[in-house]
């Protein structure tokens, strides 16, 4: 068993729907206390509530990630709010598809401003609080597309979630001496709201354990990465993907 993170203060990024909404429930299930970082509020809101009605504790933010104001706004949030920042959960993330050819610059540059961008704003904010206290969590939901694999229409996306881990990689170094890791999550196919059955079926199909993740499969690596048993930890990623990247062939 884990070592409690009751208490803990959190902010998940891209938290209102589909990995991030897993992360913030389960880690809200676990006792700590989550900020939900998106820009939608009727969706954001909606998480929150249902945090709430399970007993858990949880408010939200609204602010985009490529913005780096919104983003100091948002750690400063959780200052005031939860008392600090212990645990950045740096999931938000698009992944429009587009071949090569009809790619547009405009894009490109919305694709990394989200991804690898808004990774960098989100964790620059949190980190000054993390390096006073002298202890920190950041974990990143990168991909296997871009660090291990490559997918059609995602040349962008595959580009933004490698230089995620190779961004997670140099922070590391910096970060080590304060307490404060920082690891990446890298999901395969994940079940989330609105895929048809068609879909998941189709994908299932090309997974060796023959089924999507589920969300809570995320977020219960995340868990991991947060505790105490992970201090010696950092750096380094964690493939969940039921052997999606492990056939040759």
């Amino acid at each position: 068993m884990l070592t409690s993170i009751r208490g803990k203060s959190v902010i998940v990024t891209g938290g209102n729907s589909g990995i991030g909404r897993g992360i913030a429930r389960v880690f809200a299930e676990k006792g700590a206390k989550v900020l939900v970082v998106a820009r939608r509020e009727d969706v954001t809101r909606q998480v929150v509530e249902d945090i709430l009605l399970d007993g858990g504790t949880a408010s939200y933010f609204l602010g985009d990630v490529r913005s780096y104001d919104d983003m100091e706004k948002a750690a400063q949030t959780a200052i005031d709010r939860n008392g600090g920042v212990d645990i950045l959960c740096a999931n938000a993330g698009i992944a429009p598809l587009s071949n090569l050819n009809d790619m547009s610059s405009e894009e490109w540059d919305l694709v990394l401003q989200t991804n690898l961008t808004g990774c960098f704003n989100i964790i620059k904010a949190c980190v000054p609080c993390m390096q006073t206290s002298q202890w920190g969590r950041i974990i990143l939901t990168s991909s296997i597309t871009g660090p291990l694999t490559g997918a059609e229409g995602w040349s962008h996306y595959g580009a933004s979630k490698s230089g995620q881990v190779g961004f997670m990689r140099s922070v590391a170094l910096e970060l080590a001496l304060n307490s404060i890791t920082i690891n990446a999550i890298l999901p395969g196919s994940i079940k989330i709201e609105d895929m048809s059955d068609e879909y998941v079926q189709r994908v299932a199909r090309t997974i060796p354990m023959r089924k999507l993740g589920q969300v809570e499969d995320i977020a219960y690596a995340a868990l991991f990465f947060a505790s105490d048993e992970a201090a010696y930890i950092t750096g380094q990623t964690i493939v969940v993907d039921g052997g999606a990247a492990l056939p040759e062939f």
